[in-house]
């Protein structure tokens, strides 16, 4: 089985060059520009968008591309490494609440950690701040992150943390939240029907374990679950189906190796009890952000699942059949920009940000 799963991973970086070369024609249309290390973006139901900007700004884009000075309110970062305001999403309900939800890295005794606010969107301004979520335990350093934030179907959201790099082996463990995607209500209560919510000396906010740094997550547009990527180490970048309590392996299972000296993490790359992701990537492409295209602006694509990629600078469409990754295809090669979110827009076109001091808002139209 685990030399079929090798040959399958060879084939698949076969399939993602072969791809390549007859991919369709993208043409990315600048919407905006000059945001400094934009890291997120979510559609307002009147078609502006928010933007996060790592250093801590929150700014709102204009339909015709215009930026919003930097709101006010928004909560203070530690901006540091990979730390900083990270993801913004806007409530299922907010015509009639107004809320949106921020994550970032949050400075407090003991170091730094991923903390979620909600707040109230009233015009340049944030309000009724509070902090929902706070991932413990703290730890002083400026890795893994996670932070992704999506509304399930049933109105929960999920959260995405890091393992914060030097912690690692707490992704196993099940008293924290090190490694791991939690789900919670909006006001951040734990809902009843949480799969540890009632295992002794359990987190009961642990959705799934065994994650390393999940920095891409998005809904099945048709089945409602939870698709997510992750970073290996030196390879090993995963997608996975993140399934109510199950365990996806790090750092006991992985494809990837040690920093520098290439040595096995671990006890292979399969182990039962243990969930084998969808596809897996070595050398790593660095994934970031990840959408499902549902609308026809992409003849042929419709169901596609597209993965930016930082060290690739590229975007990755997977073509798949049900679970399975059928085919894979590099677009955006020429653009030499690290991509760092991916969004399809209420227009049906695809959205993404490019991430550095001078990032842009691009539409990828045809």
């Amino acid at each position: 089985m685990r030399g079929s799963r090798r040959a399958l991973a060879a084939a698949f970086a076969l399939l993602l060059w072969a791809g390549a070369a007859g991919a369709q024609a993208l043409k990315p249309v600048t919407v905006a520009k000059g945001l400094q290390h934009p890291w997120s973006l979510a559609f307002l139901p009147d078609g502006r968008m928010l933007v996060t900007e790592r250093p801590g700004r929150l700014r709102v884009v204009s339909a015709q591309g215009a930026l919003s000075r930097p709101l006010q309110g928004v909560p203070a970062v530690d901006h540091r490494g990979q730390g900083g305001l990270l993801d913004v999403a806007v409530d299922p309900q907010f015509k009639d609440n107004g809320w949106i939800y921020l994550s970032y890295a949050e400075a407090g005794d003991g170091g730094n950690a991923t903390a979620v606010a909600r707040a109230k969107l009233q015009g340049e301004r944030l309000t009724d701040l509070a902090v929902i979520f706070r991932q413990t335990p703290r730890y002083d350093g400026g890795n893994h992150f996670g932070s992704r934030l999506v509304f399930a179907r049933d109105g929960r959201l999920f959260i995405t943390l890091g393992d914060r790099f030097s912690l690692r082996d707490q992704a196993q463990a099940l008293d924290n939240h090190l490694g791991k995607i939690v789900r919670i209500e909006p006001d951040g209560k734990v809902p009843a029907d949480n799969p540890l919510a009632r295992r002794a000396g359990a987190k009961p906010e642990i959705w799934s374990y065994g994650h390393r740094n999940v920095q891409g997550a998005v809904l099945h547009p048709t089945t409602g679950e939870l698709w997510t990527h992750e970073h290996g180490p030196q390879g090993g970048d995963e997608v996975n189906i993140a399934e109510a309590g199950k365990n996806y392996g790090w750092p006991v299972i992985t494809y990837g190796r040690e920093y520098g000296t290439g040595f096995k993490i671990g006890e292979g790359d399969a182990k039962p009890g243990m969930e084998q992701p969808l596809i897996h990537w070595t050398p790593s492409i660095a994934p970031s952000g990840m959408a499902f295209v549902t609308s026809d602006r992409y003849p042929g694509w419709q169901g596609s699942l597209f993965v930016g990629a930082l060290r690739n600078q590229a975007l990755l469409r997977l073509e798949l059949d049900g679970r399975k990754v059928v085919r894979q295809e590099r677009l955006l090669q020429t653009l030499n920009e690290r991509i760092r979110d991916v969004r399809q827009g209420p227009d049906g076109w695809l959205y993404v940000l490019t991430d550095s001091e001078d990032g842009k808002v691009l539409r990828l139209q045809r």
